[in-house]
């Protein structure tokens, strides 16, 4: 699976007493909880990470993202507040694969001397920096598997 984002909408609920809870509407099962809003946002976040990762581990596709619209006549979700959740797949764990190439020494020196001063190995440099050239050219809109699901 390539890198990117996907947008899922989420719904809060709160009930007097209780924190806050979060469903994830297109991905049944998915849920999450926190103590104020904020917590709620970043736990449903990471909920939907898990999630994910779980069913491309099972090898299943991840199901489409609706708009908040398409959710909103459902009785289920009538007295939750709608919101909007940004996840980074780069996020997800991978398995890596060993590639070869070549680069001129003096460029080398200086992707070893840049992972040295970010704490990283070269190959976790090399990829953060293409990912991050090619989501900046705004080709990782969404991965292939989304977009299929």
């Amino acid at each position: 699976m390539e890198e990117g984002t996907l947008k899922f909408p989420i719904v809060i609920h709160k009930d007097e007493g209780s924190c806050y809870g979060v469903t994830v509407p297109d991905l049944p099962g998915c849920f999450s909880a926190g103590e104020t809003f904020e917590e709620a946002m970043e736990s449903a976040r990471e909920a939907i990470l898990l999630h994910v990762e779980g069913l491309l581990m099972d090898g299943l596709k991840v199901p489409a993202q609706q708009s908040i619209e398409s959710h909103l006549g459902n009785a289920n979700h009538a007295d939750g507040l709608f919101a909007l959740v940004t996840v980074d797949l780069s996020k997800l764990t991978s398995k890596a694969k060993r590639i070869n190439i070549t680069v001129p020494s003096r460029v080398l020196a200086i992707i070893d001397e840049a992972a040295s001063r970010e704490g990283e190995t070269r190959s976790g440099l090399i990829a953060r920096a293409a990912l991050s050239y090619v989501n900046s050219q705004g080709e990782l809109e969404s991965p292939p598997a989304a977009r299929t699901a």
